[in-house]
């Protein structure tokens, strides 16, 4: 069995990249207002800072900051996939390993996680958040795609409102579900 090895630093700021089990799926886009209910039912009860945030047809990016001496996302990413789950018809397609453990077919089991380390590894993700609908020829423009963080970063003077991320490196990993 693999040894899954999560970097813990309570009050953390970390980058997640979060998979649908079937990758051509458009879920998380024709479903936002459910995932959006089941981020804030999540962080009512366990808050975080949304730092930055892009959903996409079958995955999503993040970089959440925890609360000081709280290390525990994979506790909120747990119930956040709970909680969206419940609320999609259960008309997805399941494994015998998946339907003998009473599971549903709609999330990868892991995450990818990477523990922000200083300003710069900080810069870097939320430029790849934000380009990632571009990256992935959902839309031309990256003030043009709707579920992203992109248009509050704008608003907070971060981003200029025709940034295009020329120069946003490749975040080794951030494709992958972990």
């Amino acid at each position: 069995m693999p040894d899954y090895r999560r970097n813990r630093v309570p009050g953390g700021t970390f980058f997640f990249t979060v998979n649908l089990l079937e990758r051509e799926a458009s879920t998380l886009v024709t479903q936002i207002d459910a995932l959006r209910d089941a981020v804030r039912t999540v962080r009512a009860r366990r808050p975080f800072h949304i730092d930055a945030w892009v959903v996409l047809p079958d995955h999503m990016h993040a970089v959440w900051t925890l609360p000081p001496g709280d290390s525990d996302y994979s506790g909120r990413w747990r119930a956040i996939k709970i909680a969206f789950a419940k609320a999609q018809p259960k008309t997805e397609r399941l494994s015998a390993v998946r339907a003998a453990r009473g599971e549903r077919g709609i999330w990868q089991r892991r995450f990818w996680e990477h523990t922000i380390r200083d300003e710069r590894d900080y810069a870097a993700h939320l430029d790849y958040v934000h380009i990632n609908p571009v990256k992935h020829g959902l839309v031309t423009s990256v003030r043009d795609w709707p579920h992203s963080s992109f248009h509050r970063c704008v608003a907070r003077g971060i981003y200029a409102p025709d940034w295009a991320g020329e120069e946003v490196p490749d975040i080794a990993g951030g494709e992958r579900g972990g």
